[in-house]
């Protein structure tokens, strides 16, 4: 090789997802895809997410490595999160992220500093956009900075705003404006409702979770790159007023390979197998139920939508983690209603979502709107109603209903939930009569996804054009 060929940058890159399910998930199937196309990839899961999904998937030795199985250069490694295995992370929420936040920083940079040490091909770190540390660690070890959100744009977008929506009297005030937000580079207008929970807090604004937020979103800025989970051609406005301030990828739907055919697992519970439930039933004529894998809801709103399930007289499979309203309240149904909905309804505690979704006898998904929930959903070509929780969720539904048209509200107006207007929103979604509009929006949407999949679609070209900068930005590290 001659002095001034260049020689072949090989990335090698260490991931580190955030310690939520709904997280894992994306990070596992992007590296899945880096590896696909020439990465070394060290991934990192905290011991507790591990713990989990192993616990999940078998009840003999816990397995070392969830990739063992993908026959790609994947490595698998392990770190302490700061609390003991049996510490409950949800029931106690703000202490644990608190320890995520000062703690667990340090634990990161003992592990990077051993993994670079080990081996010197490290030469980048893709790490969650919510994590407050990528920039300290990726100087210190001279590690390219890549960013994942894996979230829509438009929540990135409105994070990486946040001092203009306090600025304008949005956020962060005692008496919150309530008028349209429509001074965010690249995003036309929404109201303060549809912002991300921890943006619609009043008094409260320097809880745990909101000091994470404002380190997480301010290191952002100093990422070399920023990827996200989303389509070009879905958030086209503000994908490109983030383009003007960073190096910005759109490259989703991040998807297992096969889509339906994943043989790495992700879950943190162990999954009841619905399929043969499901293949009784006539095509379109099931509503799927889940409120993902992290919010909570009241009890109160429990037993309405029990109500409401039953009055629609609509065959449905829902998806009740048993701390779906508190680790220490797993008694929320309804008295006999598991009898009286035996035969059209199937209650379990979790289950392969994209099984469910891909079944053709699924003809719409109740949802939280979380954002692999509503890619996947789209993807098999499934109205949604719109039940958000918490966080993202809200924005979500606004994206989902509002922009994409992909769906109906449960509530509106932050309505008390009755049973009623529960069993009403079911009945239309799930006869196809009315919910035309919407199923053929639907179509029109799973079209763009699959497009932005395909070899010169929008999120391939995106990702291959991520895949060569970040080669010539390893290039200008290993000179320096």
């Amino acid at each position: 090789m001659s002095n001034k060929e260049e020689k072949v940058v090989q990335p090698h890159a260490l991931m580190f997802p955030y310690p939520l399910q709904g997280h894992v998930i994306p990070f596992v199937n992007l590296a899945i895809k880096l590896a696909s196309k020439g990465f070394k990839i060290t991934f990192v899961n905290t011991h507790s997410i591990h713990h989990h999904i192993t616990k999940s998937t078998t009840t003999t030795h816990q397995a070392s490595d969830i990739f063992a199985k993908s026959g790609l250069d994947v490595r698998y490694v392990t770190v302490s999160d700061g609390f003991p295995l049996g510490f409950d992370r949800s029931l106690n929420h703000d202490q644990f992220f608190e320890g995520i936040m000062h703690d667990f920083p340090a634990l990161v940079d003992e592990l990077v500093g051993n993994l670079v040490r080990d081996d010197p091909t490290v030469n980048s770190l893709i790490v969650d956009t919510f994590y407050v540390w990528p920039s300290m660690i990726a100087d210190k070890y001279r590690l390219v900075n890549i960013s994942f959100f894996t979230e829509p744009a438009l929540v990135l977008s409105l994070y990486y705003h946040v001092e203009l929506l306090r600025k304008h009297g949005h956020f962060a005030c005692v008496e919150n404006r309530t008028d349209a937000i429509d001074y965010i580079p690249g995003v036309k207008s929404i109201f303060p409702a549809d912002l991300m929970s921890y943006l619609q807090a009043k008094d409260d604004i320097y809880t745990t979770i909101h000091q994470i937020i404002y380190k997480a979103f301010e290191d952002v800025r100093k990422a070399d790159f920023i990827i996200c989970n989303t389509i070009q051609e879905l958030e086209q406005d503000t994908i490109s007023a983030l383009q003007e301030k960073q190096p910005f990828f759109s490259i989703g739907p991040v998807f297992p390979p096969g889509f339906a055919k994943g043989n790495i697992s992700t879950s943190l519970w162990p999954e009841s197998d619905c399929s043969q439930w499901v293949r009784t039933k006539p095509p379109g004529s099931v509503l799927y139920v889940s409120f993902g894998s992290y919010a909570h809801t009241s009890k109160r709103d429990i037993e309405e939508i029990a109500h409401g399930l039953m009055l629609s007289g609509v065959d449905f499979i829902w998806v009740l983690r048993p701390d779906i309203v508190s680790s220490d309240e797993p008694d929320f149904l309804p008295d006999g209603f598991e009898d009286r909905i035996r035969g059209r309804g199937l209650i379990v505690p979790w289950c392969n979502q994209i099984q469910v979704l891909t079944d053709g006898s699924v003809g719409g998904f109740l949802t939280h709107c979380g954002w692999n929930s509503i890619l996947e959903s789209l993807y098999c070509g499934v109205p949604l109603i719109c039940y958000p929780l918490l966080t993202d969720q809200f924005t979500n539904r606004k994206l989902a209903v509002d922009d994409l048209k992909i769906g109906f509200n449960l509530r509106d107006d932050n309505m008390k939930l009755s049973r009623n207007r529960v069993s009403e929103k079911i009945k239309y979604l799930m006869h196809a009569d009315e919910s035309g509009a919407v199923r053929k929006q639907v179509k029109k949407v799973k079209s763009l996804l699959e497009n932005a999949m395909g070899i010169d679609g929008s999120s391939e070209v995106n990702l291959n054009q991520f895949i060569t900068d970040l080669k010539a930005k390893i290039g200008e590290h290993d000179k320096n």
